[in-house]
């Protein structure tokens, strides 16, 4: 589950993240499947704080999902420099220091 999250986190588009959150959406069910079947050896106070914490992981990747599948990460786009006036080269070229 968490391998499919760390790699969703890494890909580019949403469409690619709401894919391994897919993924990771299956193990979190079957693990709490899993919990619920082992119950009677986990114990009562073990298996009602895993299950809890699958509910709860279950919750978070529905949450995202949806979100990820119409978005797209992009940077902003920005102007890179220091400000909007175009320098004087002559002077900024006389600044830079010449080694020796």
């Amino acid at each position: 589950m968490s391998a499919n999250i760390a790699e969703g986190d890494s890909r580019g588009t949403g469409k690619d993240r709401a894919r391994f959150y897919e993924y990771a959406l299956g193990s979190a069910r079957e693990s709490r499947d899993w919990y619920y079947k082992a119950r009677f050896v986990l114990g009562e106070e073990l298996t009602e704080h895993r299950l809890s914490l699958m509910s709860n992981v279950i919750k978070l990747l529905l949450t995202m999902m949806p979100q990820q599948r119409g978005q797209q990460i992009r940077e902003a786009a920005e102007l890179y420099a220091a400000n909007s006036e175009q320098p004087d080269w002559g002077t900024l070229l006389e600044s830079i220091p010449l080694p020796q």
